[in-house]
């Protein structure tokens, strides 16, 4: 049976996305749309693309995450540069080994730029700080004067992905001048509204897979210092949007994983943390997919 498909960014923590598609293509489902911000969104152009969800396991698993990192290089010792570097570069890393990763693996299934995919296959979330708007790729991108099916997947998956401060973000030129591009977590970080008629029906059936408890189960936020309040505020603006959407709409067609103990940038996961976090989310979604009716 086909249905479409909405993963949710989570950072290191998109392995349990990979575990709930295991399963859900183990019950005889097949993903025909797919739509995703920051780490959902890589799951979803992997699948889009033609990889199996054991497929993009082994892709991620075999991955040195930790070379995706890769500073600018400077003449004095990285704890010192950093602060420069989030200064005037915006980020702590460039991005540019990602989203040549991103690229290889995406060509050797024979797909580069949007046009090589069917239409309206894959749509991914980033925020657009300069206009103060979130953008959904590659739809928006005539808004820019950018004709939508020539643009890079990857360019878009790195940009959906620049978590702010942590990544450099990605300046994108138009004929307006140029925009700064970060995670689209800032704004959407679940956009389970994109396959949404303008009628509110849905084409086929829909699955959302969001990498948090769901709206009614989240957890009070502790707040004593700025670093604190800082988490606090950026954890309300990702996820409020979202919630209010789900508030409104029965939440029957979302696989809800909470996956704690694991930060969302925590790159150096053993293979073993890895595995866990794939059978949870395999877990969550076999549990899931007995109790839901479409």
């Amino acid at each position: 049976m086909k249905i479409d498909g909405v993963f949710s960014g989570g950072g290191i923590k998109g392995f349990a996305l990979i575990g709930a598609c295991q399963e859900i293509e183990n019950q005889g489902f097949q993903f025909e749309r797919l739509a995703g911000t920051s780490a959902g969104s890589i799951v979803a152009a992997l699948i889009a693309a033609g990889y199996t969800s054991k497929e993009v396991y082994q892709l991620l698993e075999e991955l040195d995450i930790t070379a995706m990192l890769d500073p600018r290089k400077t003449f004095i010792p990285f704890s010192f540069a950093k602060w420069l570097l989030v200064y005037f570069k915006l980020g702590l890393y460039k991005g540019n080994v990602f989203e040549k990763w991103m690229t290889e693996k995406l060509e050797a299934k024979g797909i580069k730029i949007f046009s090589d995919l069917p239409p309206n296959k894959l749509r991914v979330v980033a925020s657009d700080l300069s206009n103060g708007q979130l953008i959904v790729l590659p739809d928006d991108l005539e808004k820019y004067g950018i004709t939508p099916g020539s643009f890079s997947i990857a360019k878009a998956i790195r940009m959906s992905c620049s978590i702010p401060y942590f990544f450099e973000p990605v300046k994108l030129r138009s004929i307006e001048g140029i925009s700064i591009i970060v995670d689209g977590g800032v704004l959407s970080n679940f956009p389970m509204w994109l396959f949404d008629t303008e009628d509110g029906r849905k084409i086929r059936p829909v699955i959302g897979i969001k990498l948090s408890p769901s709206e009614y189960e989240h957890k009070k936020h502790k707040i004593q210092n700025g670093v604190q309040l800082f988490g606090a505020l950026f954890e309300t603006m990702k996820d409020a949007h979202d919630a209010r959407y789900i508030s409104k709409k029965h939440a029957k067609n979302i696989i809800f994983i909470p996956a704690e103990g694991v930060s969302l940038i925590e790159f150096d996961l053993k293979d073993e943390k890895k595995q866990k976090i794939v059978e949870i989310g395999k877990a969550y979604a076999e549990k899931f997919l007995k109790a839901w009716t479409y």
